[in-house]
């Protein structure tokens, strides 16, 4: 298992290398089959508004998925024990739905009942964006279901989570609806649905 820590606005000096690897190695010793890499990022605020100025992110690459947790905090020690306690938790939620689709080993399809989309979703709304793009993110993109997808997003701990639809080969998005339940976005080629699946 490979661990790689990288530091913003702090030094990785000797002694926080090795709590990062004793704390972090303690909470996936168990999962070491399942991890293949693990990135920490240490990082302290500059910014004096900030309250928890000491955060500690864990992203670990699993079989294919990516669990990610971010902790903070006013010491960058307390920030590494909250993120390694919470990185465990779920590395063992993640263990055991593997476990439990490997025992079901059935396929459930999730029935999605067209409605019709108003033509005009913004009204006389203009869509604000930023300036400028301030940073820019790759990753792998292999062909997953809708299910599978939704397991990323929980285990990634984002609002919404990119996917290449399996059944489909198009990009899809999957979110976290504000009123409950998550929501699929799928492209629409000139108004009309896909033809691709």
């Amino acid at each position: 298992m490979k661990l790689v820590i990288h530091g913003k606005n702090i030094e990785i000096t000797e002694a926080i290398r090795e709590y990062v690897h004793q704390k972090i190695e303690k909470a996936a010793s168990h999962f070491q089959n399942l991890t293949s890499e693990i990135d920490v990022h240490l990082s302290v605020a500059r910014n004096p508004r900030v309250n928890s100025k000491q955060t500690a992110e864990v992203t670990i690459y699993a079989n294919g998925s990516v669990i990610r947790s971010e902790e903070s905090s006013d010491s960058l020690y307390a920030s590494i024990d909250l993120v390694a306690d919470k990185i465990a938790r779920q590395l063992r939620k993640y263990k055991e739905k593997r476990q439990l689709k490997n025992q079901t080993r059935t396929k459930t399809g999730m029935a999605v009942a067209e409605q019709t989309v108003l033509s005009d979703l913004t009204g006389d709304r203009s869509p604000e964006l930023p300036q400028e793009v301030v940073r820019t993110k790759y990753f792998a993109m292999s062909p997953m279901s809708v299910d599978e997808a939704l397991e990323q997003l929980e285990l990634v701990g984002h609002d919404f989570y990119m996917f290449l639809n399996h059944e489909t080969n198009e990009i899809n998005v999957i979110y976290e609806r504000n009123h409950g339940g998550y929501g699929v976005i799928q492209p629409r080629l000139n108004g009309h649905k896909s033809t691709a699946g």
